[in-house]
């Protein structure tokens, strides 16, 4: 049930936080959440990983708690976290598959959207790294002038982005709506259907490529890489791909030395693990399982100076921090940087079957820690917990209001985010395309018929396309190798229609 509350008052505070486990009125917590893309849920040490370790993240997963069920919403970027932002399900809307990087804002001022809930109890909010949510209006984003709408117009305080991803152009950092180091005497231009300028490609110039495509990604050249899409211009304002995670960084810890005196909400939404994969000098080389891997490591150092920066102004304690990821893991999405060749015994979705662009398990079920020292006691929970619920258990646990209509899928299980229940959500809905869902309720998963090829080729992920209904049991089976919908054809038929339910709302 949503809460529908006066923000702002103190006997609120109280009975929110009250909910989970306190009986006198307590300080707001701070809120961050720090997302990770395409992080594998077999990728970190504290999820079984041997190959390598992530003591940052594991630290926080001692003193925390690590949820085996824990879903994004989709199997690709966009959807997941139009989702998790404005708490609707991305396959109810047209145009929420993955965007090109000179998209128009697809979430636009007077939506309801996570942010501006958190910001209506008083929090300060800001958003720090990658976006892929489109930026200014129909049409695409002026990159040289002011770009709105963004996310300074939907409830952030504060913005520093990634556009869209570190594989698309432009390869620039757009800071409360302009671009950051752009000189007004080298416009930027950027095409998404055809060549513009004269800067060199990928295809046409590979002798200039520091790391080659292993399909796609051979248009325009920036930093030695060549990426999807062209631009030309704005040559002081490019990124350096190595520097990315520093920079992206170090804006989070600003803006968290910047606002701890009060209440504040923070969106960190890292690079890594997305290709391309072009770690620091201080990372490169030190996983022995190539850039991927590398990239892995620099992650866990982003969690850990956002740790520090906590520890320093001295309110860990008041702080709530939630590490995920956007969806699952991919191996070669596009470089050649001999993560397939060099991945060894490690299974980047641990024991689930499939990964990003996957309706298997691999695709959608992904790492999900919540920490909040002294107050989440340690464990485990198996609860089901979806990111489309964040909008309304974050607002729970702020004292806010969610406005009528506002995150229409989302449900609060503040109690099950903080550990004091046990049981979470009857049911997740899982999406790989606007109309391929999938649905697990209990301990069975249901994947709808589909069409397609059942391994995407270019990156050798299994698809879960099949013309067939497939049901499997994840409690005994849960790599998905067992389909027994020929066996159990009424739990097909209530889940099927739990699911045009869903559909319906």
């Amino acid at each position: 049930m949503k809460l529908k509350l006066l923000t702002g008052t103190a006997g609120i505070i109280s009975a929110s936080l009250t909910q989970i486990g306190f009986s006198q009125p307590v300080e707001k917590p701070n809120i961050i959440i720090i997302l990770a893309d395409d992080l594998g849920y077999g990728d970190l040490s504290c999820y079984g990983a041997t190959s390598l370790k992530t003591p940052n993240i594991d630290r926080l997963s001692n003193q925390g708690l690590r949820f085996t069920n824990g879903y994004c919403t989709s199997a690709t970027s966009t959807p997941s976290r139009y989702s998790l932002l404005t708490g609707s399900y991305a396959w109810r809307r047209e145009g929420t598959s993955v965007l090109p990087g000179d998209a128009s804002a697809l979430i636009t001022p007077g939506m309801i959207t996570l942010p501006s809930v958190i910001k209506s109890a008083g929090y300060t909010t800001g958003v720090v790294g990658k976006w892929h949510l489109g930026l200014g209006p129909e049409g695409g984003p002026d990159w040289n002038g002011v770009i709105r709408p963004g996310p300074n117009d939907i409830g952030f305080d504060y913005s520093f982005l990634i556009p869209a991803t570190g594989d698309r152009v432009p390869c620039v950092y757009v800071e409360n709506g302009r671009v950051v180091g752009l000189d007004p005497s080298d416009p930027i231009s950027v095409d998404y259907s055809k060549k513009i300028g004269n800067w060199p490609t990928g295809k046409e110039n590979p002798e200039l490529l520091k790391m080659h495509p292993s399909h796609g990604h051979d248009m325009t050249i920036v930093n030695g890489i060549s990426r999807i899409g062209y631009m030309t211009g704005g040559k002081s304002a490019l990124w350096v791909d190595e520097d990315m995670a520093d920079v992206i960084t170090d804006k989070a810890v600003k803006f968290i030395e910047d606002n701890h005196e009060k209440p504040f909400f923070l969106y960190f939404a890292t690079h890594d693990i997305h290709v391309p994969r072009v770690p620091h000098g201080r990372f490169a080389g030190k996983s022995g399982m190539g850039p991927r891997g590398d990239a892995i490591l620099q992650f866990d150092w982003s969690v850990g100076e956002i740790v520090k920066a906590l520890k320093r102004m001295k309110i860990q304690k008041n702080t709530l921090i939630i590490v995920s990821s956007d969806n699952g893991p991919v191996v070669d999405d596009g470089y050649r940087d001999q993560a397939v060749e060099l991945l060894g015994s490690h299974r980047p979705s641990g024991k689930l079957r499939g990964g990003k662009y996957s309706a298997f398990e691999g695709g959608t079920r992904v790492v999900f820690i919540s920490s909040w020292k002294g107050t989440i006691k340690k464990g485990v929970s198996d609860a089901l917990f979806s990111q489309i619920d964040l909008l309304a258990s974050l607002a729970g646990i702020a004292g806010a209001s969610i406005p009528e209509g506002g995150g229409p899928d989302s449900r609060n299980y503040m109690n099950v985010l903080t550990g004091k229940a046990k049981t979470g959500r009857d049911w997740v809905v899982e999406q790989t395309g606007r109309n391929k869902l999938s649905i697990v309720k209990n301990e069975w998963k249901l994947i709808l018929p589909g069409q397609g090829p059942k391994i995407q080729v270019n990156t050798n992920t299994e698809t879960g396309n099949d013309p067939e209904y497939q049901l499997y049991n994840l409690g005994n089976d849960p790599s998905e190798r067992n389909n027994v919908a020929g066996d159990n054809p009424a739990i097909v038929k209530e889940l099927t229609d739990l699911l045009n339910s869903i559909r319906s709302l």
